[in-house]
């Protein structure tokens, strides 16, 4: 089994250069700029930290290659972005490509950053293994972002192409085109984070003997409202992870609930060996899954723990907890050998 949205699906050693007829338009490497999905499979705005005015260009072309059966977008360049650090006066700008609403294993593409400049060039091809057929229900969302240090990055600024009415017979769509870049569409941000819910009940159990150490118990009681892929089927699972630790010995899975969006899984996962003072420097990762034979679908999931953006003193994107999250964690610690029940929305991470 493999898992779509996770990095260890990629081998980036299995990647070579292809023909393209984008590649002629501006000597581009022709290589796929693949995104480490696991790292942050967040929806396209939560790391929007800026308030940016959006303005300037882009400039990029599209095209499918039939003998590849890929999408391939070429990213040319930017001119003009807004100052994104007003203290040091710079951008450091990169684009993030989307193919919406998300149907297929696809996820985000992005390009490399260009340091220091409201004008990058890139001439970048972004690559989506993807049948032309399903392109009709899709849309490409653009997006042009600073990279922070910190991870805090701004958006500059977007374009959205409706890939159900685009013409790709006609010559002029392959060109090079500029766009302006427009601010962010509040519908999509709504679109995208809509992945339903789950029930879940956590317990910490201190060992009676020494309570030096315990047990944290994670009650998976079902989910709500999951959202389709592919057709009316959806079969569900749960896999759990307590970070930082992400051995194998560390991951449990439930069963798969067939046929239903509206998966009962009644699963309790136990992990041992938690000091108290431990439990402010894990998380608990659960993501849902769409079983298929081929791959897994990443449908959403939670990220619970204190959300402090650290681990064990050093700075990690996985402790990025939401509000609701992280009451439920606090209110574990603070009530030991007690279930402590919530109902969380899934999110990207």
């Amino acid at each position: 089994e493999t898992d779509t949205a996770s990095e260890s699906s990629y081998s980036l050693g299995r990647i070579k250069k292809s023909p393209s007829s984008l590649t002629n338009l501006s000597g581009s490497s022709g290589m796929a700029s693949l995104s480490s999905v696991s790292g942050s499979l967040m929806s396209i705005y939560s790391a929007d930290f800026g308030n940016v005015d959006v303005k300037g260009n882009i400039q990029f072309a599209i095209d499918y290659v039939e003998q590849l059966h890929e999408l391939h977008v070429f990213i040319c360049q930017c001119k003009d972005l807004a100052v994104a650090d007003v203290k040091r006066q710079r951008s450091d700008p990169y684009v993030k490509t989307y193919l919406l609403p998300e149907k297929y294993k696809l996820g985000k593409r992005k390009t490399s950053v260009k340091k220091k400049t409201f004008n990058p060039v890139y001439n970048e091809i972004l690559r989506y293994k993807i049948e032309k057929g399903l392109l009709k229900n899709q849309s490409l969302n653009i997006s042009v972002w600073h990279n922070d240090t910190f991870g805090r990055n701004s958006f500059l600024g977007e374009v959205e192409l409706d890939l159900g009415t685009w013409d790709w017979n006609d010559k002029s769509n392959k060109q090079i085109n500029w766009f302006p870049l427009k601010p962010r569409t509040s519908a999509m941000t709504f679109k995208l984070e809509n992945r339903g819910e789950m029930k879940l009940a956590l317990q910490y159990v201190p060992h009676p003997k020494t309570l030096s150490t315990g047990e944290v118990h994670i009650w998976v009681k079902e989910c709500h409202d999951l959202p389709l892929l592919r057709g009316n089927r959806l079969n569900s699972f749960i896999k759990c992870t307590i970070l930082p630790d992400t051995s194998r010995k560390s991951r449990q899975k439930t069963r798969t609930v067939a046929k239903t969006t509206n998966p009962v899984f009644n699963h309790t996962m136990v992990y041992d060996g938690f000091r108290p003072e431990d439990l402010k420097e894990a998380c608990i990762e659960l993501t849902v899954w769409d079983h298929n034979k081929l791959a897994n679908h990443f449908l959403g999931g939670l990220r619970i723990g204190l959300g402090t953006g650290k681990s064990y003193g050093t700075a990690v994107d996985w402790m990025d907890s939401t509000s609701d999250e992280t009451a439920l964690w606090e209110k574990m610690m603070n009530s030991p050998n007690t279930w402590i029940e919530d109902t969380l929305p899934l999110r990207m991470l």
